[in-house]
């Protein structure tokens, strides 16, 4: 593990902050995250509240801004010794116009994210990050869905799991034939619940093929139930690979990830691109009636999928049961 001034002089250069000597020690590694290839930012949560927080060690600092007010910054964290402490009615943001290299899209295109958080209330508690816009709710296809890191999602069934989605149509997902599901209705979903009022790390990898949900680092595999999973719809059994069925964990995808095109999207979705949103989304017609309570202690975005054991190493390099410990 990195020297606790080494930490705290690299994280200073990088993100422009100030750091007192006071601060927290941090539990985790923050280079196992920087060295990792395809990092298009990574977060440690380190400002005071009212400050962009700023991604360290990428090519744009990528500030997050502020949503409904100061986010409190508490002590206790992995990466910068510190966390931000969302509250249920705040959330960070960064304008579409602004989203850069967080802005992957194109039938092409591979995602992974990775985030050290401690969740609390998973009943309301719904959204770690993303580039998702739903729209107003049931039916409506003029959202801008791109991908997403998610949580207890029931429809088709990921009650209390992690649920990450990856979207190629922006708005309701369509079966082959072009009938409309209500909703978005494609996500992996974890064997595990969302761990709750403890630390821990959540992630997820779409190699353009499949997505995989992965929980303190692990990806579970879990077999498509029907009836169960409330997946019985041919688009589940029947849409597959080879005629069979899309799975859970891993879940098959494989149509690539929407891209907003103003000249085509102007009227049939006329809210624009999704902004990238930290600690909630833009669904039933608001950001906030399922904004996350709890602390976030870092958060990377990467252009690529991530391997198991990349997945793993990220994991470890928080430390959380330091972190749980001294909690």
């Amino acid at each position: 593990m990195l020297a606790r001034p080494f930490v705290v002089a690299a994280l200073a250069a990088l993100s422009g902050t100030a750091f007192a000597a006071e601060a927290p020690e941090p539990t985790g590694d923050p280079a196992v995250v920087t060295e990792t290839p395809g990092l298009v930012a990574f977060w440690t949560f380190g400002e005071a509240a009212g400050e962009p927080r700023r991604s360290i060690a990428t090519d744009e600092p990528l500030p997050l801004e502020e949503v409904s007010g100061p986010i409190a910054r508490v002590p206790g964290g992995p990466y910068s010794g510190d966390s931000a402490e969302f509250n249920g009615k705040q959330y960070l943001k960064i304008p579409y116009a602004e989203t850069g290299p967080l802005n992957i899209s194109g039938p092409e295109a591979q995602v992974s994210m990775f985030a050290a958080v401690r969740i609390v209330d998973l009943n309301q508690s719904r959204t770690i990050a993303g580039m998702w816009s739903e729209g107003k709710g049931r039916n409506d296809d003029t959202g801008t869905r791109q991908y997403a890191l998610l949580m207890n999602m029931p429809t088709y069934g990921g009650p209390r799991q992690l649920v990450p989605h990856i979207s190629s149509e922006g708005g309701v997902t369509r079966r082959a034939d072009g009938s409309a599901f209500p909703w978005c209705a494609d996500y992996a979903a974890s064997v595990s619940e969302v761990p709750t009022d403890e630390w821990c790390t959540l992630g997820f990898t779409y190699d353009g093929d499949y997505i995989r949900s992965y929980v303190n680092g692990v990806m579970e595999p879990r077999e498509l139930d029907p009836e169960k999973d409330k997946r019985d719809d041919r688009y589940f059994t029947q849409e597959g690979p080879d005629g069979g069925d899309r799975g859970m964990n891993p879940y098959y995808h494989g149509r690539g990830i929407f891209a907003y095109d103003p000249g085509k999207h102007a009227e049939s979705k006329p809210g624009g691109g999704s902004d990238f949103t930290v600690g909630a989304r833009y669904a039933v017609g608001s950001f906030t009636r399922e904004a996350t309570k709890g602390r976030f202690g870092g958060l990377a975005v990467f252009d690529r999928a991530l391997t198991d054991a990349e997945m793993l190493r990220l994991h470890e390099s928080a430390n959380v049961p330091a972190l749980n410990a001294a909690d």
